[in-house]
């Protein structure tokens, strides 16, 4: 079930039954050291779980004034806050920055074992695991953007296997289903793209149209192929941000182009699923991305 489809008072009744299950829980502690290092770590989880509340109720202020559903002295009356407390909320972070999430934004990119030919064509020994530089330049253009928005990011490292937890808020996966199972197999319940594999290495399909897309990196020019959507947690209860390009520098690509879009993005989607494929071309000295593109509609699941 779609977060949309739950009715507003059975949210704060989930929430009301949450809090009492966990006070009551913690007040039980028999031991008094172990109570008080738990509520304190409690404490600061409600505090985030504040946070997010807050971020998500000013954005929808923001858009009921935008869209000119109500005007600010309705809106604080329907709220019970004075006038000046709606503009003082309503003018705070943009209302795209949920698009990204409603608290410290995570994003995982995965290891992979580096091997090669050095510069004078020797076969190099397999180094430790490792991030592609790819990868990082990824995530510092989305740290950029995250922050310009008002969000706080950080990285975390997926292990070799591609193990990743991927129940929990405000999280993004830059890793292609070669390097994790788990993701192959999330990936393989969208009913729109899909990735594919044969002789002559990986691919997108657009199984509405029959169209393939190979990476024109494999023909030796400086562009590629990725995959962007909002995927479903193992647990049902969230979704999160996942990028991948047919090869690491389309990544890049959703990044430069959600820095043209995401205002508008947040507009159309919000929060819900989707997935859709964007095309980009980098600088190939510097492997910065110069220019990209959405090659796809915005496809949803049935009923979301």
């Amino acid at each position: 079930m779609e977060a949309h489809d739950v009715a507003p008072a059975a949210l704060r009744d989930q929430l009301d039954a949450a809090f009492d299950v966990a006070l009551s829980q913690l007040k039980e502690l028999p031991d008094p050291l172990e109570r008080a290092k738990v509520a304190h770590g409690l404490a600061g989880r409600v505090q985030d779980f504040g946070n997010e509340f807050q971020a998500v109720r000013n954005e929808a202020m923001n858009e009921t004034l935008r869209v000119g559903r109500l005007n600010s002295t309705q809106l604080a009356s329907e709220l019970g806050i004075s006038k000046g407390r709606v503009s003082q909320l309503a003018k705070g972070a943009p209302p795209e920055r949920l698009f990204l999430g409603s608290g410290k934004v995570i994003v995982a990119l995965a290891e992979k074992l580096e091997d090669g030919n050095d510069k004078d064509g020797k076969k190099k020994a397999v180094q430790g695991p490792v991030i592609a530089t790819e990868d990082v330049q990824t995530y510092e253009r989305l740290r950029e953007l995250a922050e310009e928005v008002g969000l706080e990011v950080s990285f975390e490292r997926i292990p070799l296997g591609g193990n990743v937890r991927l129940n929990r808020n405000n999280l993004v996966v830059i890793c292609g289903p070669r390097l994790s199972p788990l993701i192959e197999q999330i990936l393989e319940g969208d009913p729109h793209l899909r990735f594919g594999k044969d002789d002559d290495g990986w691919y997108l399909t657009d199984r509405n149209t029959g169209q393939i897309y190979r990476s024109p990196m494999d023909r030796g020019e400086n562009s590629d192929i990725a995959y962007f959507g909002r995927l479903p947690r193992p647990d049902g209860k969230g979704t999160f941000l996942y990028v991948a390009g047919i090869h690491a520098r389309g990544s890049g690509g959703v990044v430069h182009w959600l820095n043209q879009e995401l205002a508008s993005v947040h507009r159309e989607l919000k929060a819900r699923r989707f997935s859709t494929l964007i095309s980009s071309r980098f600088d190939p000295e510097t492997l910065e991305i110069v220019a990209s593109e959405q090659i796809t509609p915005f496809y949803r699941p049935e009923g979301a």
